[in-house]
């Protein structure tokens, strides 16, 4: 019997109960360090700050920059608290509100949102109303600003009817008003075309002309090194008085069809009656076609010299040009036949 064990009392089980306390006492201070060392708000008080993620930068870099100007104390915490929040590891480019007063749940919680600025990319060659979905899009418009965009908001002169909504990248908060949306296009037109404004008026050429056949220069080339080319074969047609007959400016008044904004045109689109014909009509359209960039507006300040008063582009999109109708037709049988 003396073999079988004693029977328990308070007193032999006391050392289980003060390991156990001890552990409990361990594990509280340990998760009291982790969270102040890694969960726990860098600062006690802290206003709202801007922190601005490129589109080009990935959520790892992301995070890096979040621990090196202090609005995390830990980068793994913070993961940890984003696939909590948001369910995945990735944090979207564009423009946050955050605080250092935030501890990692508050700054997760906000990066499980949309961000409260938006990049948003326009490219060269668009018209308004193709610039205006790409805005509706990314900053969530609904269809009557979309429509005021285009019709009210953005015509609020004769030249700023088309073509002085500049292609580039901006960041753009979404509670913006679209009116504010469209100066913001406007200045940044502004500044970045001044330079060549002024380079237009050396050379007598009023800033409209320049920016009317620069859009058509944009839609017309397939690259930029073709611009010039371009830009010099229109300025022969315009000052010898030939009709420009350039697609692009039929595409722009035929509008959008089931194919796009810019489907090649049928042979009837050449009887639109419109002052944007150049089939029908000399000159320039009455606005530009398009919103273009600054290599095509160079190019018609610069422009080729060139004998040259056809072209054409190949199923390569090699640039081919002609001095006479005639030659250009034997193009069209050589190249698109």
């Amino acid at each position: 019997m003396d073999d079988y064990p004693k029977k328990l009392t308070a007193k032999n089980l006391a050392p289980f109960g003060i390991l156990a306390a001890a552990i409990l006492v361990i594990t509280v201070l340990a998760a009291l360090l982790l969270y102040f060392f890694a969960f726990a708000a860098p600062e006690k008080r802290g206003e709202p700050e801007r922190f601005v993620i490129p589109l080009t930068m990935d959520t790892t870099d992301a995070v890096a920059q979040l621990k090196d100007e202090g609005f995390i104390k830990n980068q793994s915490a913070f993961l940890f608290a984003l696939k909590w929040k948001k369910g995945e590891k990735r944090i979207e480019a564009g423009g946050y509100k955050i605080s250092k007063s935030m501890n990692v749940w508050g700054v997760a919680e906000v990066f499980s949102q949309k961000p409260y600025m938006e990049w948003v990319v326009i490219p060269e060659g668009l018209r308004k109303e193709e610039i205006a979905e790409i805005l509706q899009s990314k900053l969530d418009w609904p269809s009557e600003e979309t429509e005021k965009w285009i019709t009210t908001y953005t015509p609020t002169k004769y030249e700023y009817t088309e073509g002085v909504y500049f292609p580039d990248t901006y960041l753009i908060p979404r509670d913006e008003a679209p009116r504010d949306t469209a100066k913001r296009f406007q200045t940044k037109f502004e500044e970045k075309f001044a330079p060549y404004a002024k380079e237009a008026l050396k050379q007598n050429i009023r800033w409209y002309t320049l920016l009317r056949i620069a859009s058509i220069v944009q839609r017309e080339a397939a690259g930029t090194s073709d611009m010039p080319l371009i830009a010099g074969i229109l300025w022969s047609r315009l000052l010898t008085g030939m009709k420009l007959e350039v697609d692009a400016t039929i595409q722009y008044v035929r509008g959008n069809t089931k194919d796009g904004w810019w489907a090649p045109i049928r042979p009837e689109d050449k009887e639109i009656d419109s002052p944007y014909n150049t089939y029908k009509y000399k000159g320039l359209p009455p606005h530009p076609i398009s919103n273009p960039g600054l290599d095509a507006v160079k190019a018609v300040l610069f422009p080729e010299k060139t004998e040259c008063f056809y072209y054409l582009h190949d199923n390569s999109q090699k640039i081919h040009c002609a001095q006479t109708f005639e030659e250009h037709q034997k193009n069209i049988e050589m190249y698109l036949r």
